[in-house]
């Protein structure tokens, strides 16, 4: 953490860097109001101190003006003995603390580490505010405006919602959307993967943990639901969560407690949260892997999202925005055969494999047009056909990657071009296979 001392006395103001770089800050020094004010970096000093009376540029002037630059920034002001009514004036002007001459090394060092912590705090709730901005969601079908006027509603209820949908069809999205226009919309929105954290670890994630609760608890952990009291937990993948855990986010639905391991009495959260699942969880209640209660109590809002070859209207929309997104502010023309291809296909991935198959084009683009040749293979294109499944065994990879060139220029009787977008790979790429093997082409 780095810190901004800004005093005219010289002899105090380099006995005070001394000590905090001795307690590991970082410090940049200023002899004046108007050299602190230039000095100033508002991400990268976590807190700056300032003596009150100084030539110029005053430390009121000071304070001020980083208060308007950077209202987070927590300000320690230095006053001398006797002009506690000054500090006092300061304080109201919007001084974090103040230190008075002669302050010990120990108080200097605990203000300035209680200063430190704040400015920290601030820092994370704006970042937690930030990821909890709605992000815009692109909308023409009929079917997705329908799922969205449902969400609007459910959105200003306290009322848990279920998401449900195919993988890649936008349910965060929708999660967010939920958050960000309810009443917890200036709280945090806290995501949660239930399948992304090995089932050992899932409980201290989810419900914290208390210092020394296990061997390696060095310090605590304040865990998930606790990170998003007042606010919006997003618990995707719902279906994966351990029975033994679903009891307990059971009990957190019912009475708000979570149980902290390690901690002997329960605590109070105040957490709205949506779940999502890209599973039959009826399905998994019936085969006992997911509790019925917790089913009902997660679906008193079910939204299920659509697959995108459902709402083939929203595909080019999607699509322009993604390549806005990717294409560094350019505005790159779509050909009609490449839209053509884009609205035909089956988008097994939805949203997120189109958006992977924007950012490629994008990526590949040379000119001001995205190019047809430049489209990922369609998914299982490779392995659509038998014929790899009764090649001879004992064949080198060489001798198979031969067998697959011929194979794409035979379905695509010898043209080029069209086998390499078969594959997925460049002209060249193909066209250097083609000479290596020395495979006639036209034959």
């Amino acid at each position: 953490m780095d810190v901004l001392i800004v005093d005219d006395d010289e002899a105090g103001r380099k006995v005070a860097v001394y000590n905090l770089r001795k307690a590991g800050y970082g410090v940049d020094e200023a002899a004046n109001g108007a050299s602190g004010l230039q000095l100033f970096d508002a991400q990268r000093h976590a807190v700056v101190i300032t003596d009150l009376k100084m030539p110029g540029v005053d430390g009121l002037e000071l304070l001020a003006t980083i208060h308007k630059q950077s209202p987070g920034t927590p300000v320690i002001v230095i006053t001398a003995f006797g002009n506690v009514d000054v500090a006092v004036a300061a304080m109201r002007e919007g001084a974090w603390d103040f230190l008075q001459k002669p302050f010990s090394r120990d108080l200097l060092e605990l203000t300035v580490q209680r200063a430190g912590e704040a400015s920290t705090l601030r820092r994370d709730n704006r970042r937690l505010r930030a990821m909890t901005v709605e992000r815009p969601m692109v909308v023409q079908s009929g079917a997705m405006r329908r799922v969205l006027e449902v969400v609007d509603r459910v959105a200003l209820s306290s009322a848990t919602v279920l998401v449900s949908g195919e993988s890649g069809v936008g349910k965060e999205l929708v999660a967010r959307r939920v958050h960000g226009r309810s009443q917890r919309s200036s709280s945090p929105f806290v995501a949660v993967n239930c399948a992304a954290i090995p089932a050992a670890l899932l409980e201290s994630e989810l419900f914290g943990h208390s210092k020394g609760a296990f061997t390696g608890a060095t310090k605590a952990r304040l865990g998930r639901f606790r990170a998003a009291d007042g606010g919006t937990l997003f618990l995707d993948e719902i279906s994966e969560l351990p029975l033994e855990l679903q009891s307990k986010l059971l009990r957190v639905l019912e009475d708000g407690r979570i149980d902290v391991v390690g901690r002997d009495e329960p605590l109070t959260v105040d957490v709205r949260v949506v779940a999502a699942t890209n599973t039959d969880l009826q399905a998994r209640v019936a085969d006992g892997t997911f509790r019925k209660d917790l089913f009902f109590r997660l679906n008193v809002i079910g939204v299920e999202v659509p697959p995108l070859r459902e709402r083939k209207a929203d595909v080019m929309p999607l699509a322009l925005a993604f390549l806005h997104e990717f294409s560094g502010g350019r505005e790159l023309d779509v050909p009609s055969d490449v839209a053509d291809e884009l609205k035909r296909r089956h988008w097994p991935g939805n949203v997120r494999e189109l958006r992977n198959a924007c950012e490629r084009l994008a990526i590949l683009c040379v000119g001001k047009a995205v190019r047809f040749d430049d489209l990922p293979p369609k998914p299982g294109m490779a392995g659509a056909d038998s014929w790899l499944d009764h090649l001879p065994e004992g064949m080198s990879l060489m001798d198979v990657e031969m067998a697959v060139v011929v194979h794409s220029l035979k379905r695509h009787n010898g043209n080029v071009s069209a086998a390499a977008r078969a594959l997925g790979v460049p002209r060249h790429v193909l066209a250097y296979r083609i000479l290596k093997y020395g495979i006639e082409a036209d034959e």
